[in-house]
């Protein structure tokens, strides 16, 4: 194989579990060996969150994002689908894999615009030293604690929407699902608001303004959370040397016992740009990276959070990572995927403050609702508004 290998520039999120596996298999290649080279770069979470991704697109060959930026990638004409590089039978393949929606979610016009490398959904997160009784499985088993343990609400950032679909999610009605036009009905917003507000109460100020990954920290470092029954799950923290006491992960909370755990997929998958000399070297890679070896071994062995479900369902890969995989299975299994139409992203920012504000003032959350469909309805439309949908 020639030395003179295409050289690949790609980009990840800064966090071990976003970046340590992709940095070590790229480090791996041998481009005399194997056909190329790949440099991964990184930007913050927020960045990963909030950043343009038709910007992206057009600086690297591959970009790891999250499954609502798609509508705007696909708008913006960024990515290749799965579909013009792969066959189908390995398609439908990786979806038969994969755990939950983690491959449907990047499915969007009728194509495929990522694959899913890492999985990841709302969790519960808890410090069983610090919990008072049995850790709670439905959502007024969580108020309940509340009472007598400090409990978490995540809502900086996009949090605050994405607590509020799950919480909709696990009352029966998943946003925008039944009805794509409407983002959620009065009675059951109401009362998913009516339930933030009180926790929300109660919830320690020292981590209002903090993300997932600060809060799971301060858990892990402090006494002053217990638990957080809706944050992004990240494996690393069920170990001691994450910063201090291990925590744990269970399923998302859920009405009744028995009932759906209110969750709002996560994740991520890597998208191939426009811009990239797509070559059979690095497609090869990219199927290494799904393969059940590397997903099982090579994955979590480098902080990554792999996505088939055979590696979640690993005794191995469990034991080492003290049980999150075996207990959060479920919870990722019936994960709610968010809206992707083009404008969904500044849509879900737009929402999670007006939430937020919801969550302190006196309005109505009636009103605050009306509000929210007014947001949802205006990023559907084409135009200065909203994106448009597709």
């Amino acid at each position: 194989m020639s030395t003179d290998a295409p050289h690949y520039r790609a980009l990840t999120w800064d966090h071990p579990r976003g970046y340590n596996a992709l940095a070590a298999a790229a480090a791996a290649v041998d481009p005399a060996r194997d056909g190329l080279t790949l440099t991964w770069d990184r930007h913050s979470l927020e960045d990963f969150e909030k950043h343009p991704i038709a910007d992206l697109c057009r600086r690297y060959d591959l970009i790891v994002l999250d499954h609502p930026h798609v509508g705007d990638a696909v708008a913006g004409q960024g990515l290749v689908p799965l579909e013009q590089l792969f066959g189908a039978d390995e398609i439908v393949a990786w979806g038969q894999d994969v755990i939950g929606p983690c491959l449907s979610s990047y499915r969007y016009a009728g194509r495929h615009w990522a694959l899913p490398l890492d999985a990841a959904t709302q969790v519960m997160a808890y410090r069983p030293d610090l919990i008072d009784g049995p850790v709670p499985v439905t959502w007024d088993q969580v108020v309940a604690l509340a009472g007598r343990c400090p409990v978490a609400l995540s809502l900086a950032g996009p949090h605050a929407a994405l607590s509020f679909q799950s919480i909709c999610v696990a009352l029966g009605e998943p946003p925008a699902e039944a009805d794509p036009e409407r983002f959620i009905g009065q009675e059951t917003g109401t009362a998913a608001l009516d339930l933030m507000a009180r926790l929300a109460a109660t919830s320690p100020a020292a981590v209002a303004d903090l993300n997932p990954i600060g809060i799971l920290g301060r858990m892990a470092s402090g006494d002053d959370v217990a638990l957080c029954p809706l944050i992004y799950g990240y494996v690393n923290y069920t170990r001691a040397e994450a910063g201090g006491h291990p925590l744990r992960f269970g399923d998302a909370p859920r009405r009744a016992p028995g009932g759906r755990p209110g969750s709002t997929l996560g994740g991520t998958g890597i998208g191939i740009t426009a811009r990239a000399q797509v070559t059979p070297a690095l497609l090869d890679h990219l199927r290494w990276l799904m393969s059940a070896g590397a997903q099982a071994g090579f994955i979590p062995d480098h902080d990554g959070q792999p996505s088939l479900r055979s590696a979640w369902a690993d005794a191995g890969v469990n034991d080492h990572w003290g049980g999150f995989y075996r207990d959060t299975a479920a919870t990722l299994e019936a994960a709610f995927v968010r809206p992707r139409h083009p404008g969904a992203i500044p849509f879900q920012t737009a929402a999670s403050a007006l939430i937020r504000s919801a969550l302190t003032d006196s309005r109505p959350h009636g009103a605050v609702i009306d509000d929210l469909q007014d947001l949802y309805a205006a990023s559907r439309q084409p135009g200065p508004a909203g994106q448009g949908e597709r």
